[in-house]
């Protein structure tokens, strides 16, 4: 049994995770979580867009949720990102790093990083 001291760091610590998930953001970036997108490796992008997010002071206009199958599953992980007045950008075959690097370029910098879109993929 954790101390009540050990369990409010706890809760301290995760609060943040779950108020990315929750926020009212104006970005939403969506992680299939079916299970063709968490076999093919879609929870460690889901941790470190939520992650990336929050280190990055980012909670309060980005929202990080999960979804269902996107359809597309030979493309997964698969993540979308919806932005006010833009069209939507599609990432597939993401992983954490290519998270990291999304987070920087597209949500903080503006720019998709158009190598790892759908666009980009070979069809």
């Amino acid at each position: 049994m954790k101390s009540l001291e050990e369990l409010m760091a706890i809760k301290k610590k995760m609060q943040d995770k779950v108020a990315v998930r929750t926020s009212n953001g104006s970005t939403r970036i969506v992680v299939g979580m079916a299970t063709c997108g968490i076999a093919a490796g879609a929870r460690p992008v889901l941790n470190a867009f939520v992650e990336g997010v929050s280190e990055a002071g980012l909670s309060e206009d980005v929202i990080v949720t999960q979804t269902g199958c996107i359809g597309i599953c030979q493309y997964e992980p698969v993540v979308e990102v919806f932005e006010k007045d833009r069209e939507k950008t599609t990432y597939v075959k993401m992983t954490a790093d290519k998270a990291k690097e999304v987070i920087e370029k597209h949500i903080k910098g503006g720019k998709p990083v158009t190598e790892y879109t759908i666009g980009a993929a070979k069809l």
